[in-house]
């Protein structure tokens, strides 16, 4: 097998996601882009924004809006679209893959883009009718189907997309409860008191939220429904619709049957290739180093990293860098990064303004950004998280960081003007003392 990509390869991308459609046009705007692409999805449709699913089961946006492009779209660029057809094998020594219609598909470069699906609890009942994923349209589909008559909801997982699943299908009508077995909502990425007050806006509004919950088992109707699930510690909670949102598992099985090196997911390098030069892994089935991936900022700096390498360009390599958080909710605003615990060595700035819903939190070390976590007024979030990137020196305006980005950036100014003044100063000074 050849060490490197030649621009001219043709490329089989299997997976029609975000991550497989981004891929696609950062390679069909390259200088050289490959010779023939070809796209094999599972799905019946056409790549969509998956991140809108949680506005779309609320009511707030139609199918249409979630499409990326349109079957048209790919002709017209000279793409080869498959739909509704799953890869079932891959023949690595013959550069084929084999899908479950029994098409026969020759490649030079592949590329495994086939996301992941929810982590479902090894529990009694898991497989009842009635329990659910949310992770594509078919899923939301059927949770709107289910809330039109009503009824309740247990969503298992408090994190990010278990709290926007509740919120769609509480704004579709039903009684939703929320099960997160951490002490707090979304632990991973807010403190103890920005979660305190997310808790009382869902609340408000009327979701249930349990914390410290552990998921027992989903009880049968006795038809082969779901009727209830109980919790470790007793409770029982009847319920109409079960929703899983409690982490993902990578769709990472076409390579470990291919025998590609894996571990959570299929390993890869910095170029995003794997142990056969000739196939690569992008995404949430992708394992870089001890890094497995949900959010969409890292992967799209893969797929730029790897559509350059496939083209035939010299790049470098994919570097792990820290990721912001936003909830899709209407009417709350939340942006955080970073650490959720301040360690010894951090410098805390924080602002709360209960009546207002306002609360601001930043962990700074040596004068640098290294967490934030904002709840309400979150303007400052962008820019404070350019600032963490860029490693920036904060000293000179630590008191104005929890006052938005403007005052900061006006400190700043006066600071670097100071020091180049001082500079000079000292520049002009030399000659005299030298003289002397």
């Amino acid at each position: 097998m050849p060490e490197g990509p030649s621009h001219r390869d043709r490329v089989l991308i299997i997976g029609n996601g975000m991550a497989g459609q981004r891929l696609v046009e950062a390679l069909l705007v390259r200088p050289t882009p490959p010779s023939q692409i070809t796209v094999v999805g599972a799905e019946r449709v056409p790549a969509y924004n998956r991140i809108l699913l949680s506005p779309l089961l609320a009511g707030e946006l139609d199918h249409a809006a979630l499409t990326l492009r349109d079957a048209d779209w790919y002709t017209e660029q000279g793409v080869e679209l498959i739909l509704g057809d799953r890869v079932e094998r891959i023949e690595r020594q013959a550069r084929q893959v084999i899908t479950a219609s029994g098409r026969r598909l020759d490649y030079d470069r592949l590329v495994l883009a086939t996301g992941s699906r929810p982590a479902m609890p090894p529990v009694p009942g898991i497989d009842l009718q009635g329990v659910h994923g949310f992770r594509d349209l078919e899923d939301a589909a059927t949770l709107t189907e289910c809330a039109q008559g009503g009824g309740s909801a247990v969503v298992i997982g408090g994190g990010l997309l278990g709290l926007e699943a509740a919120e769609g299908l509480r704004k579709r009508g039903m009684a939703v409860s929320v099960l997160q077995r951490a002490s707090r909502l979304m632990n991973r990425q807010l403190d103890a008191t920005a979660a305190g007050l997310l808790e009382a806006e869902l609340a408000s509004r009327g979701l249930t939220v349990i914390t410290d919950a552990r998921l027992a088992a989903v009880e049968d109707d006795g038809h082969g429904r779901v009727a209830a699930v109980h919790l470790e510690d007793g409770r029982r909670l009847v319920t109409d619709c079960v929703v899983v949102a409690a982490g993902i598992t990578p769709n990472a099985e076409l390579g470990h049957d291919a025998e590609l090196d894996s571990d959570r997911a299929i390993l890869v390098d910095a170029h995003l290739t794997t142990s056969d030069p000739a196939i690569h892994a992008l995404g949430e089935c992708c394992q870089f180093e001890q890094h497995t991936y949900g959010l969409v900022e890292p992967i799209w700096r893969q797929v730029e990293v790897l559509a350059a390498h496939l083209a035939g360009e010299a790049v470098g390599g994919y570097v792990e860098q820290p990721s912001a958080t936003k909830l899709k909710i209407s009417g709350v605003s939340l942006y955080a990064f970073g650490p959720t615990e301040a360690a010894p060595e951090h410098d805390v700035l924080s602002y709360h303004d209960p009546e207002r819903g306002d609360y601001r939190r930043l962990l700074l070390r040596d004068g640098r950004l290294e967490g934030v976590v904002l709840y309400g007024d979150t303007r400052i979030g962008p820019w404070a998280f350019e600032q963490a990137l860029a490693g920036s020196d904060l000293n000179a305006c630590r008191q104005a960081l929890l006052f938005g980005p403007a005052d900061v950036q006006a400190l700043l100014d006066a600071a670097a003007e100071d020091a180049d003044r001082a500079a000079d100063s000292a520049h002009l000074q030399r000659p005299v003392e030298e003289a002397a």
